[in-house]
């Protein structure tokens, strides 16, 4: 309480003393000031987390210093004082900003109360401020690593779209983070100080998911037992994460469709029609496209939802990027648990950048974080990997053939140096084929067929 300063202003004399001795024994300390223009001398010259106002003062009343701290001060709670207390003053004082409205003669203990509350609101708040803060760090696009040419044109996709209400689809296999780069259109766009509400469709039985989406009333089925809003209600004015919508029945996709066009929907049971400002972020690892033509998905939402469409690549088309990434939750990390690890041995990272990532960025987040937990040096190496990321090698994922005295054919030994030197060329490059191929002593021709060989994307890039 001794750094807690507090500023007292009132005009008469003997209010003024007695409460500041009062709030000094309290341990607080205390300044004070007989007008308007002294009170704003002294919130000028230093931080005030409270101040304490009378209404009626000379030239000037409270109700215009009161303006003038919420201006100015917005952080510093504002205590009305007066000896005339009505009721409606009070909600005149509450509306302009006040956090509360006492009357003469003061309590003890009521200010006492009205102080404390005053300043646990501010603890709160400076604590909700900081989690922001952290959370708009945490999921800033500076935090999703990549370098590779894919990643690239993703941050572009990003940039372009963030500040608009369009619908996003995110495509791309388990684990390559479309989560995360959904936080990072929400926090990049206007709506990042409204609420992001992820919703996992897939975890969900088909029972509970509509409930979950749009709400129920109450009586709607058998334990609804009052009326609850639903996701979409809850993101009101921010953004909704829908991951793995391909998963959503028929009937389901009909709402989806609608809220989507019209931003409207009924709550289950429900008779009365919401409406909410929502900006939609749909991710699928399926292809939607051959869900359409197989009849397992709707052609019109389809189309709805696939206005702007982002990629994620497999991390194995991504080498390039395997040692961003390892370096990066090396050190979240090391800052978590508390360990000094300060890098990887050549084998570890050879080992790293040459296994298929079945499970993508998170599989290797995975790995990373128990490599740093067990490792027994300051440097990760082989045998602080998993059995299956080191057995890769033995079993030929190097392209040298099988543990097991077995001899692969030269060409099929071949195959996936020669495809992981084409890809790590292409991103040395930025995707430019011409470059690549001169760089490889082919010509473009002989690169193209490679790459149809390989599977490598043949994406429009500079030529």
């Amino acid at each position: 309480m001794a750094n807690t300063r507090i500023l007292v202003v009132d005009d008469d004399e003997i209010i003024l003393t007695s409460l500041s001795e009062f709030l000094r024994l309290e341990g607080y300390a205390v300044d004070t000031a007989r007008s308007f223009q002294q009170a704003s001398a002294h919130l000028a010259a230093g931080q005030y987390p409270v101040v304490i106002a009378d209404v009626s003062m000379p030239e000037i009343d409270g109700f215009e210093l009161l303006k003038m701290v919420r201006n100015r001060y917005p952080d510093t709670a504002v205590i009305m004082v007066t000896g005339y207390g009505t009721i409606e003053n009070a909600v005149e004082a509450i509306k302009r900003g006040a956090f509360d409205y006492l009357t003469k003669p003061i309590i003890d203990d009521e200010i006492k109360l009205v102080i404390a509350r005053a300043l646990q609101q501010q603890r709160l708040t400076a604590e909700n401020r900081s989690l922001r803060s952290q959370l708009a760090e945490r999921y800033s696009l500076d935090n999703v690593i990549g370098h590779d040419y894919k990643m690239l044109k993703v941050f572009d996709l990003i940039e372009s779209v963030a500040d608009t209400p369009t619908t996003v689809l995110m495509t791309g296999e388990s684990g390559t983070g479309k989560s995360m780069i959904a936080r990072a259109i929400h926090q990049r766009s206007l709506r990042r100080d409204r609420p992001f509400v992820e919703v996992a469709c897939g975890a969900l039985p088909e029972t509970l998911l509509e409930s979950e989406l749009f709400g129920h009333v109450r009586g709607a089925f058998t334990g609804a037992v009052g009326d609850k809003p639903g996701k979409f209600k809850q993101a009101d004015g921010g953004t909704i994460f829908l991951d793995e919508v391909s998963t959503a029945t028929p009937a389901l996709q009909v709402k989806l469709l609608r809220v989507l066009q019209d931003f409207e929907f009924e709550p289950v049971g429900g008779a009365k029609t919401e409406r909410v400002d929502v900006r939609c972020i749909l991710a699928t690892n399926l292809d939607l496209a051959e869900a359409v033509q197989a009849g397992r998905f709707r052609q019109d939402l389809y189309y709805r939802i696939n206005v702007v469409a982002i990629h994620l690549s497999p991390l194995r088309e991504r080498l390039g990027d395997i040692p961003l990434l390892a370096d990066h939750f090396l050190r979240r990390h090391c800052d978590r648990t508390g360990r000094h690890v300060v890098g990887f041995q050549d084998e570890a990272l050879q080992l790293l950048q040459t296994f298929d990532w079945p499970g993508n960025v998170r599989q290797l987040e995975n790995v990373i974080e128990r490599a740093v937990i067990l490792t027994k040096s300051a440097t990760i190496g082989a045998a602080d990997l998993p059995d299956e990321v080191r057995a890769h090698k033995n079993a030929g994922g190097s392209g040298s053939g099988g543990g097991n005295g077995h001899v692969m054919p030269l060409k099929k030994a071949l195959e996936t140096p020669e495809k992981d030197l084409i890809l790590k060329a292409l991103v040395a490059h930025r995707g430019s084929r011409q470059e690549t191929a001169a760089a490889l002593g082919i010509n473009r021709t002989t690169l193209y067929k490679k790459m149809k060989r390989y599977g490598i994307a043949m994406e429009d890039s500079a030529v």
